[in-house]
């Protein structure tokens, strides 16, 4: 089956109700970071005023959407590990280990970007740039996740990154990946999984995205981000908080100690999203991303 990650924007505008006149400007740039490359798609040509950052077992098209309908400059990464970044030998891909990553991408390509936006593990992992790299986070929006996010909040997306490695055709991963995903569209599925999955040389496909069996307890279990809420109290930047309102692994204890180290959060319950708000609801994260641009920041 070919593969073009840039053939398939008129599917995505088509989904999405979106009226393009053209094809978008986009490109695949790779940094490479600590003797690794980190992969990266830039959107635009003129300097990027956003950063998107995705979950694990995900890739930067999880962002297609978005893109095409914020219609501004901007950079998606693909987190180490994922996509067509390089998969870390150690499969240490803890939030503290991928900003520090990030960081030189960002440095590199959107130094002077006005939002990082980051979901799921990708949203901790902007926590942790905006704690530890101010100069490069100037507004943070995370989607649905807070260090309080633990392995039973994320069973079903524990249950689905745990199954298979290996799949005998397209159509048998295509069939998991809709169970798992009942409330998504079969195009949008398969353009995610063209995306996030390859054909190998013996007729089978497996996942793009490194099965990270390493960075988990020897019980399966998550690792604990609990430790990251000192990182929540340490950013400065104004922050937006993003739920899904069909299902989320925010808890309202989460959102409560969230308030408490951060009073001046916006937090936004998305209705008919789950976790990933980008796939189920994207032109209303667009909106929430626009308003949170429109935030003053600390000079």
């Amino acid at each position: 089956m070919t593969y073009d990650e840039f053939s398939m924007f008129a599917d995505n505008a088509a989904d999405a109700g979106l009226d393009r006149t053209s094809d978008p400007t986009v490109r695949r740039v790779d940094t490479v970071v600590e003797g690794l490359v980190v992969s990266t798609l830039v959107w635009g040509e003129s300097p990027p005023e956003l950063v998107l950052l995705h979950g694990g077992a995900q890739n930067a098209h999880t962002w297609d959407t978005v893109a095409l309908a914020l219609d501004r400059p901007l950079i998606a990464i693909d987190l180490p590990g994922h996509g067509h970044s390089d998969w870390r030998p150690k499969q240490d891909y803890l939030p503290q280990v991928l900003s520090n990553e990030v960081a030189d991408v960002v440095a590199t390509l959107a130094p002077t970007a006005d939002a990082v936006i980051g979901m799921s593990m990708g949203g901790l992992t902007a926590v942790c740039l905006a704690a530890d790299r101010p100069e490069l986070v100037r507004r943070l929006g995370v989607v649905d996740v807070t260090p309080g996010t633990d392995h039973e909040k994320a069973e079903p997306i524990v249950s689905f990154v745990d199954g298979p490695e290996f799949f005998e055709s397209f159509e048998a991963i295509l069939e998991r990946t809709i169970e798992h995903n009942p409330t998504r569209s079969e195009s949008s599925l398969r353009r995610g999984i063209l995306h996030n999955a390859r054909e190998l040389d013996d007729g089978r496909w497996s996942w793009r995205y490194d099965p990270m069996r390493g960075w988990k307890s020897e019980g399966g279990e998550m690792p604990d981000f609990g430790d990251l809420w000192d990182k929540v109290a340490a950013v400065v930047a104004p922050i937006d908080l993003w739920q899904g309102g069909a299902w989320s692994v925010v808890s309202d204890e989460d959102v409560e100690r969230f308030r408490s180290l951060q009073p001046e959060v916006r937090h936004t319950v998305v209705a008919d999203a789950g976790h990933s708000i980008q796939g189920d609801q994207p032109l209303r994260l667009c909106e929430l991303i626009e308003d949170l641009l429109s935030r003053p920041v600390s000079q």
